[in-house]
C-alpha cells in the first residue's frame, strides 16, 4: 500500500492560491486570444443566450436588409424606365404638335410614321426596366412586396402599373394625321399619358423614400443588436493585458512563497535527523 503524502497548512494554502492564479491567468489568455469573456453556456449562461437571442434577430435582419435592398433596386429600374418613357412621349407630342402646324400631306405621313416608331420604343422601353426579374412598369406589370421585420407583419406592397402604350392609352396615328382632328386626337392622348407618367414617378418615387428609410432604420437595428450581443460577451482587451502581467506576476509570487514555505518545512525536519 503506498504511503499517504501529507502536506502542511501553509503549503496547501500557497498550492490553492497558486492553483487559482494559473485558473485566472490561463482565462485571461483565452480572453485576449478570443476577444470574448463568454464563449459558452459554462462561463455565463444568462449572458450567453441572451447574446445569441440578440445576434440571432440581427442575422434575420440583415437576411430583410438585403431584400429591402433588392427593393429600392427594383423600384430605381421602374424609375429610370418611367423617365426614359416620359422623354419618348414629349417627343410624340412635339412631333404630333409639328403635324398640326403643316397642311403637307406627305410631312403629316411621316411624322405620323415616327409617332408610330416612338409608340414601339415606348413597348420596349416598358418590357425592358426589369431588375432581378421584376418588372413594376410592363405591359403585364409585377407587384412587388417587401417584408420589414420577421414575422411579416410589417411589410410594402408596391402594386406595378402599366406604363407600356395600353397603358398610357397612346393609340396609333390615325390615317397618317389626314385631318386635324386625328391629330388633336394623338396630342390628347400623349397630353394626358405624360400627366400619368408623373404622377407613376411620384408613386415610385414615395415608395422608394419608404424602403430607403427602413433600409437605415434596420442597418442602424442591427448594429444595435450586434453591438448589445457584445457588450454581454466582448472581453474588454485593455483591461484584460493589463491584468495578464499582474497575474503573471502573483504567479511567480505564489511560487516563490510555496518554495520558501518548503524549504521552512525542509528546515524543521531536519532538526529531527
Amino acid at each position: 500500500m503506498a504511503e499517504r503524502i501529507t502536506l502542511s497548512a501553509g503549503i496547501r494554502s500557497n498550492l490553492l492560491t497558486l492553483s487559482r492564479t494559473s485558473e485566472l491567468a490561463d482565462r485571461t489568455q483565452d480572453r485576449l486570444a478570443s476577444g470574448l469573456k463568454v464563449g459558452s453556456a459554462l462561463d455565463d449562461a444568462a449572458a450567453f443566450f441572451a447574446a445569441r437571442s440578440l445576434t440571432n434577430r440581427a442575422d434575420d435582419l440583415l437576411g430583410l436588409k438585403d431584400n429591402i435592398d433588392q427593393g429600392i433596386s427594383t423600384l430605381a429600374a421602374a424609375t429610370n424606365g418611367i423617365e426614359a418613357i416620359t422623354q419618348l412621349v414629349e417627343q410624340a407630342k412635339g412631333i404630333a404638335i409639328t403635324a398640326k402646324a403643316t397642311s403637307d400631306t406627305n410631312e403629316r405621313a411621316a411624322l405620323a410614321a415616327q409617332f408610330d416608331a416612338l409608340r414601339v420604343q415606348i413597348n420596349n422601353l416598358s418590357n425592358d426596366a426589369s431588375f432581378g426579374g421584376t418588372n413594376l412598369i410592363s405591359n403585364a406589370p409585377d407587384n412587388m412586396a417587401v417584408s420589414f421585420n420577421e414575422d411579416g407583419s410589417s411589410s410594402l406592397t408596391v402594386n406595378g402599373i402599366d406604363s407600356s402604350t395600353t397603358g398610357l392609352n397612346i393609340g396609333a396615328s390615325i390615317a397618317s394625321f389626314a385631318i386635324d382632328t386625328f391629330i388633336n386626337i394623338a396630342i390628347t392622348q400623349v397630353s394626358t399619358a405624360i400627366t400619368t407618367l408623373r404622377t407613376t414617378a411620384a408613386t415610385l418615387g414615395s415608395n422608394s423614400t419608404v424602403l430607403q428609410t427602413r433600409l437605415n432604420f434596420t442597418e442602424d437595428l442591427t448594429n444595435t443588436l450586434q453591438a448589445g450581443a457584445g457588450k454581454l460577451t466582448l472581453a474588454d482587451l485593455n483591461e484584460e493585458s493589463a491584468n495578464l502581467p499582474s497575474l503573471e506576476t502573483r504567479e511567480q509570487l505564489g511560487l516563490n512563497s510555496l518554495s520558501l514555505a518548503a524549504q521552512s518545512e525542509q528546515a524543521i525536519l531536519n532538526l529531527f535527523r
